[in-house]
């Protein structure tokens, strides 16, 4: 979505003199697209061993505390990478570079799929980073084949959804939608938390949510993506 965005235009960003060249804090922004504007903000700290942490934030495009990767700085010149979201299959994940300068100014340039913009954020005060939560295990009554199916925008999708508990470990999640053709999810999250069943894909923006029924052949929920959330029930399944 935001290569559209990205395409054509520039950035321009009012500057903030500041009295030191840390990149340690939040750092906020304004992308002017017409009719769109995006506001971005980006929270870096140090975290273990020498290395940074950091999350990022755009309201509009529905993207809160998604966790920087890559996290980099050679003197004033600092480079990051957006993390699993707003990736693209061909040019791959989305990077800032910038540099600090004599305003303590954190100017550089945006690239996301195949588009670049300048980009110019000020410190705003200390960061924020929302550090992501961790996947857990699943139940037993969980583990397995899940199938079911639902209808978007005069579309019928088949949902295959499988849970693979590891010993020590979280479980994790094949997630399968088969509609006019097949896509396979990249799932980085899943959590069971007070019977809350959440599997989260933030690559693609995708998650669902439900419940598993009384009886325990049924879970029940809901398919979100964006500002879209459509009902789906699925089934146990036989794995043969």
């Amino acid at each position: 979505m935001l290569k559209t965005v990205l395409a054509g235009f520039c950035l321009a960003g009012s500057t903030l003199a500041l009295a030191t060249d840390d990149i340690a804090g939040r750092w906020e922004g304004l992308v002017p697209v017409p009719e769109f504007p995006l506001h971005v903000t980006i929270d870096i700290a140090p975290g273990s061993a020498g290395a940074w942490i950091g999350s990022i934030t755009v309201p509009e495009l529905n993207l809160s505390g998604a966790p920087l990767a890559d996290i980099s700085r050679h003197d004033k010149a600092v480079a990051l990478t957006i993390k699993d979201v707003l990736a693209d299959a061909t040019a791959g994940p989305a990077k800032f570079e910038g540099k600090l300068d004599s305003t303590g100014a954190l100017s550089g340039t945006f690239a996301q799929g195949g588009n670049t913009a300048p980009l110019a954020l000020k410190k705003t005060g200390a960061a924020q980073v929302q550090v992501p939560p961790q996947s857990t295990a699943v139940g037993k009554n969980l583990e397995g084949k899940w199938i079911g199916d639902y209808e978007f925008d005069g579309y019928a999708r088949h949902v295959t959804l499988r849970f693979t508990n590891h010993p020590g470990a979280a479980a994790t999640a094949d997630f399968i939608i088969v509609g006019k053709k097949e896509n396979v999810l990249p799932v980085d999250f899943v959590s069971l938390e007070e019977g809350l069943l959440l599997v989260e894909s933030h690559q693609t923006g995708f998650s669902f949510e439900g419940r598993l029924r009384k009886d325990g052949g049924e879970l029940g929920g809901i398919c979100k993506q964006g500002p879209y959330e459509v009902p789906l029930v699925l089934h146990r399944a036989s794995e043969k």
